[in-house]
């Protein structure tokens, strides 16, 4: 059950990502004015950017949620990296910038993928050293 919301809250996480990448690279203007950045000549090169640094967290999620559903090895380390990543945007930008949304929203959404990824190694440990014979 853990790792169904794990891959759950990390579709959730892909698809969120993917509409602010969507948004940087063809709605420039609109995703800028969400950040409370005015689009002209010295921001074009902001928004390309930031366009570029979401798609890469949007492959970093596409590819979390794929090694969770093949219980690849490597997954959790990625998926801590990525609650990690979002609890520290999350509480970054409300320190900074006093946006609560971001809080509530990235935050939770790593505190989520943080905890589901520790309950669901602790439930495979206890589970392998439960199977084993002494």
């Amino acid at each position: 059950m853990t790792r169904i919301l794990l891959l759950f809250v990390l579709a959730i996480a892909v698809l969120l990502e993917l509409a602010l990448t969507v948004g940087a690279f063809f709605f420039p203007i609109f995703t800028l004015a969400q950040f409370g950045v005015t689009y002209g000549p010295e921001t074009k090169f902001l928004a390309y950017l930031t366009g570029w640094f979401l798609l890469f967290i949007t492959l970093a999620a596409a590819l979390a949620w794929a090694w969770v559903r093949q219980r690849h090895a490597g997954a959790a380390g990625l998926c801590y990296l990525l609650g990690g990543w979002w609890i520290g945007i999350g509480i970054g930008i409300f320190v900074v910038f006093g946006k609560s949304d971001n809080l509530l929203l990235d935050t939770l959404k790593g505190l989520l993928i943080v905890v589901l990824t520790w309950r669901g190694q602790r439930g495979s440990t206890v589970r392998s050293s439960t199977s084993q014979p002494a």
